[in-house]
């Protein structure tokens, strides 16, 4: 989800505790203490009462009591080592290691057999609840307005089915309520180009065509009755596939669970149905919502063929950048919403933590999973999470959050600052139509704060994929640098030390809140710093395409293909209306978000190195 819950870089530093962490493994598992990981390498302090034991059912009088025959074995010092326990003496090195075998393993094992038995997080969540309200009686209970949107003019069906194909979702809508397309047609339309270029950019993993028609005969025959049940009527779009629909795979884009089907309807699905949007394909994450490789290759920039989408939201970016759905879900643990769009240039929000259900998405980390819509333009993103946005009563972090207007926003009253790292341009925009610009800096001093984002996540998933790496299916993992030593190094993180890093989490979100003394903030959105922080902190940021510049080492002088640039605007938690409203007032005065990828033109004298990509 994004990871992360996405593509990042890794510190040097961080290699270096890595190979550290490598070392200390090695010599754990050739240490002369331990010869496996099997009960059997503890047989020397096996207790009498090991089948009560191992059920959970603990007797105080006998807890703790061996046999006469244990002998205790050499202490296996590199353990404590890895877990920052080297301070202890080797005689309560013994006496810890003898009690979590009589005591910790047989409720591990317990917990295990209650919780652990299903995969991927879509059941039994933890009862310790992040909240990322700032100001929960202020915004509480608030009841929601109907949104206002503009009405676009004179909208005219376009001569060819590429010019339908990157109209926004109001002019689609226009083009349906006017009669001039109908669902089935756009329909149509639409899976023909997945079908077309899914494949070249390896971005589906499944079409829904069956559903889809159903779904558009069913919107069509709705406005015949005159019922309108508002603008994402009849229209198309695509679901990162960690979002389970019924009687379709939920793939998770890994080789392990590539034939899974959910009898489950996610309540983010469910909430775009009764909208009356139409699903036309289940799109590509990063095998478990990690980065852009998946067990059916790696998903490509629509904007440079060569390059990857990166982030586990590869598909709804690529697939919406390349018009092959007028917007899509992803999802976000650490990133994957903000890095894909950057990369394919699209307009996207990773909205406030909480804000959107979870209920039938696979999870990475309860306390950072967030999903967000990848659209053609930020007043598309406002129809969107207008749809989505609510309380859901089966995600237990979810909060009934009032969704404010947009449009009704006075950016004139606003005052945004501006980091260092900002596109100047949005900052100049947004000031020539009378909005406070101020130079700013965002002010805390945990220094921990990547390693509390990795301790975070990292624990977190290793709950929810617990039985899939005991069963040793790490080992077909898609990208074996990725998950499955990150969820390795995981088993080391003790609980003490992940509390300890929840509170240092703490003290980051009250010095946010401290720092945070504008409205909103514009700043790079691919920082890796800026995005820990968000994910961490919970506050909504809106990807916004800026410009493009030409590729490193391109083939010819006049390719098409091009690098995006794009910006982050920031907002406090529960503001993402704020954020959302400079967006639309700096793309009103824009064009950067109108542009379409090369994907079937990539200019004079350019051509992609592996033909059987070729257009």
């Amino acid at each position: 989800m994004a990871y992360s819950t996405a593509y990042f870089p890794i510190p040097a530093c961080s290699v270096r505790w890595l190979m550290m962490l490598v070392i200390v493994f090695t010599l754990l598992l050739n240490s002369n203490s331990v010869s496996s990981y099997s009960p059997a390498a503890y047989g020397d302090f096996t207790c009498r009462n090991l089948t009560d034991m191992e059920r959970g059912k603990l007797d105080p009088k006998s807890n703790g009591v061996c046999s006469e025959e244990a002998k205790p074995l050499p202490v296996c010092e590199c353990g404590f080592k890895m877990l920052d326990s080297s301070f202890l003496s080797k005689k309560k090195m013994h006496e810890i290691e003898k009690g979590a075998n009589n005591f910790n393993i047989p409720i591990i094992r317990s917990n295990q057999k209650l919780v652990a038995t299903t995969d991927g997080g879509l059941h039994n969540p933890s009862c310790l609840v992040f909240n990322s309200a700032w100001k929960v009686q202020q915004l509480e209970h608030e009841p929601n307005k109907k949104l206002n949107y503009p009405s676009p003019a004179n909208i005219q069906r376009p001569n060819s089915d590429e010019d339908i194909a990157f109209m926004s979702i109001l002019e689609l809508g226009q083009l349906l309520k006017a009669n001039l397309i109908t669902s089935v047609e756009l329909t149509e339309i639409f899976l023909k180009r997945i079908k077309r270029y899914g494949p070249v950019l390896e971005s589906v993993v499944t079409d829904t065509e069956e559903l889809a028609y159903q779904q558009a005969k069913e919107a069509d025959q709705l406005l015949a009755d005159g019922k309108y049940l508002g603008p994402l009527h009849g229209i198309p779009y695509g679901l990162k596939d960690i979002i389970s629909v019924p009687n379709y795979t939920t793939t998770w884009g890994s080789t392990s669970f590539r034939d899974q089907v959910l009898d489950i309807e996610a309540w983010v699905y469910k909430r775009l149905k009764s909208a009356g949007a139409v699903l036309v394909a289940k799109l590509v994450t990063g095998s478990l919502a990690y980065d852009d490789v998946w067990f059916g290759g790696r998903t490509r920039n629509p904007w440079n063929i060569e390059e990857y989408s990166t982030g586990s939201s590869a598909g709804p970016a690529s697939c919406t950048s390349a018009g092959l759905v007028p917007f899509a879900i992803g999802s976000e643990t650490s990133g994957s919403i903000t890095y894909p769009a950057s990369r394919c240039g699209v307009t996207a929000l990773r909205p406030t933590f909480g804000a959107v259900g979870r209920t039938g998405v696979m999870s990475i980390a309860e306390s950072l999973d967030k999903l967000g819509p990848f659209c053609r333009n930020s007043v598309d993103c406002v129809i969107v999470l207008d749809a989505i946005w609510g309380k859901d009563p089966d995600d237990v972090s979810s909060r009934d959050i009032p969704f404010r207007d947009p449009s009704s926003v006075d950016i004139t009253k606003l005052t945004v600052g501006y980091l260092e790292d900002a596109e100047m341009e949005v900052v100049q925009v947004l000031q020539s139509k009378g909005v406070n610009m101020v130079p700013f800096n965002l002010s805390y001093t945990v220094d921990s704060v990547q390693g509390i984002l990795n301790f975070t996540m990292d624990v977190e998933m290793l709950a929810h994929f617990d039985k899939w790496q005991r069963s040793n299916l790490d080992d077909e993992y898609e990208a074996q640098d990725q998950w499955p030593i990150e969820l390795r190094r995981a088993r080391a993180i003790s609980a003490v030390d992940y509390f300890q890093a929840q509170r240092a989490r703490g003290i980051l979100i009250q010095q946010v809140r401290e720092s945070f003394k504008v409205d909103a903030f514009i700043g790079n959105a691919t920082d890796w710093e800026k995005v820990c922080l968000g994910n961490l902190v919970g506050i909504p940021v809106v990807v916004v395409p800026t410009g493009f510049k030409k590729i490193s080492d391109a083939p010819s002088n006049d390719t098409r293909r091009r690098t995006t640039i794009t910006t982050g605007i920031y907002a406090p938690p529960d503001h993402d209306h704020v954020a959302l409203a400079l967006a639309m007032a700096y793309q009103s005065v824009t064009d950067h978000h109108k542009q379409r990828p090369p994907i079937d033109d990539l200019g004079p004298n350019d051509s992609i190195s592996d033909s059987s990509k070729s257009l």
